[in-house]
């Protein structure tokens, strides 16, 4: 499944400062759908060069990680459950600045 990945907000500074990433994702071989659960740990194992933490807390992002799915806030598609489709585009942005 070819995925669109963005990354802004500081974020992209965890995957060598590279803000989109175009990927290929095998669906997990006991599943039919792609989940955004299943891309989180994905893009852990395969994007996030340092860090994970600053990106992730347990299974799921940390809380000041606004995540955007084809545009619409993911918090309204059901966030982990939320089902993935071929050629998606997936924003990641840190809305938590330092001072």
């Amino acid at each position: 499944m070819q995925l669109t990945l963005e990354f802004g907000g500081g974020l992209e500074l965890l995957c060598d400062s590279v803000k989109i990433h175009s990927i290929d994702v095998d669906l997990p071989a006991e599943e039919k759908k792609l989940t955004m659960k299943h891309l989180l740990a994905w893009v852990r194992s395969n994007l996030i060069k340092e860090r994970p933490e600053m990106f992730m807390k347990g299974d799921t992002v940390r809380p000041g990680v606004l995540v955007l799915v084809n545009d619409c806030d993911w918090e309204l598609s059901g966030q982990l459950d939320t089902t993935l489709e071929n050629k998606d585009v997936v924003v990641f942005i840190s809305t938590l600045h330092g001072g």
